[in-house]
């Protein structure tokens, strides 16, 4: 069997295990924008590298557009023949190309031109943009699927891999192209109601490949498309479960049942203000110091703010961001798409080695999201994934209030093996702040709820506290006498999210 035909997109090939069978006419199609040139001249050099040669016939676009798209990405496309088939209106002299002109030429001369150039040429990869142009030419249906059934059977007997780009302007569904070609890629661009553009990809048909289906985001980069295959956890290998690893406060492993299990889920859940980040960077850091790679992706706040914050509760974070051990990202959820985040949380793990996550908040992340069921389904994934590649995993969660009826955006606690409750509670007149795990699946865990203050040491947990009452009202009320309460210090009791 001959070597599959790369299309240089190194996430397209992955969603097409391997890339495309050579010798095969593919349809890549996409409304203007979507990255069709891009990726047809990015399959050519990708040819080109490897000793093939490649055509691009273009009647849409004239050689000097071209060439500026692919200065714009630092390409050179000197190693390929291009042949335009555009009126030749405001073009140089010394443009040595073969200019003809689609309107005034019948569509048999115009195939047969093609068919010509590449018999003279015999390139192993075509690309032939647009189909658009044969289309209105043909103009009628049926002669239209007869051309292209016989440029198929000609590049059939030229052993040539093609793809044949169409820019979606027929009306509706071009859906007898769909039949005609070996594969079909689709590109689409969305526009929300506020950021950046998304771009994504399914791939439609692919005989006889076992294809990753779906939608995929990418973007378009300097230097060709960037796909973000979609994540599927089952392909990925499991690691060994490791024993259970500190937080960094002895009172917090006892609380949780002896402390974080590699390859599973916390949730931590609040109101603002109430130490999940702070509770979340102490079991980050406590991980640091055991010589661990971790990664924080930070989408609520900026990234001094934390890191000046952080260092004020005795957890300097830029030691570890110098040495290489903490990867701290900020995140736009206005700019980056779902995918792209799911493949900076695998980089972070397959290349940084990481073996603790957090992603502070979810809250922020639900809005990169089209709705909160598609957002369920990617984090089922993307935790299947963590947990098979035992990283511990930190998920914040704010809640809406500060007391009584709290809510949240979205329910993920089924989808954690463990919960941690942060709360704030009235006692003698001061707001006070308790913690408590829901569940683990991992260990039995206190059932107890321990008040906790924020100081200069990070998080310090007192005594399992026992007189309270309607905790699962969402108002705890603490009846008990003051001495069980811890002392009061100063400092300690400012509220950090």
């Amino acid at each position: 069997m001959p070597a599959l035909a790369l299309t240089g997109i190194s996430g397209l090939d992955d969603i097409l295990n391997g890339g495309l069978t050579p010798d095969r006419m593919y349809l890549v199609e996409g409304t203007p924008g979507t990255g069709k040139t891009t990726l047809g001249l990015g399959f050519l050099l990708t040819g080109a590298a490897a000793g093939e040669t490649g055509l691009y016939i273009t009647l849409a676009e004239t050689e000097i557009e071209l060439r500026a798209v692919a200065q714009t990405h630092g390409w050179s496309l000197d190693s390929l023949t291009l042949f335009e088939m555009v009126p030749a209106d405001g073009l140089g002299e010394d443009q040595e190309q073969t200019l003809l002109h689609p309107s005034e030429v019948e569509l048999g001369e115009t195939v047969r031109d093609i068919m010509a150039k590449v018999d003279e040429v015999r390139p192993t990869r075509v690309v032939l943009d647009s189909l658009s142009e044969l289309r209105l030419l043909a103009q009628s249906p049926i002669r239209y699927r007869r051309q292209i059934l016989a440029l198929k059977h000609f590049f059939s007997t030229r052993n040539c891999t093609v793809l044949f780009l169409d820019d979606k302007s027929g009306t509706g569904s071009d859906l007898q192209l769909h039949s005609i070609a070996h594969g079909v890629v689709s590109l689409d661009q969305i526009l929300s109601g506020f950021g950046a553009q998304r771009r994504r990809l399914h791939v439609v048909k692919m005989r006889g490949v076992k294809y990753r289906g779906g939608y995929h985001d990418f973007e378009i980069e300097r230097g060709g498309l960037r796909v973000y295959p979609r994540l599927v956890a089952s392909e990925h290998e499991t690691a060994e479960a490791g024993a259970a690893v500190s937080t960094g406060s002895l009172e917090l492993d006892a609380l949780l049942g002896g402390g974080l299990v590699p390859g599973t889920a916390t949730l931590l859940t609040g109101p603002a203000g109430v130490g999940k980040t702070t509770a979340s960077v102490q079991c980050m850091v406590a991980a640091l110091k055991r010589g661990e790679n971790a990664a924080y992706f930070l989408f609520d706040e900026r990234m001094p703010t934390l890191l000046t914050r952080s260092a004020s509760l005795g957890m300097d974070l830029e030691p570890y961001l110098q040495n290489g051990q903490l990867e701290l990202r900020a995140i736009d959820p206005a700019e980056m798409s779902p995918g792209e985040f799911a493949d900076a949380i695998r980089r972070t793990v397959e290349d940084h080695s990481a073996t603790l996550v957090v992603v502070d908040s979810l809250n922020a992340y639900l809005q990169a999201m089209p709705n909160e069921q598609f957002l369920v389904l990617q984090m089922h994934e993307m935790l299947t994934y963590l947990g098979q590649k035992g990283v511990v995993s930190l998920l914040i969660l704010g809640l809406h209030g500060v007391m009584g009826d709290i809510r949240s955006d979205v329910d993920l606690s089924y989808l954690s093996d463990t919960v941690v409750q942060l709360r704030y509670f009235e006692a003698h007149g001061e707001v006070r702040q308790a913690i408590s795990v829901i569940k683990t699946r991992t260990a039995r865990h206190e059932r107890t709820i321990r008040e906790f203050q924020i100081g200069s040491h990070g998080l310090r947990l007192g005594e399992p506290l026992r007189q309270f009452q309607g905790v699962l009202t969402g108002v705890p009320t603490f009846s008990g006498e003051g001495k069980t309460l811890m002392a009061s210090q100063m400092g300690t009791l400012d509220s950090h999210g």
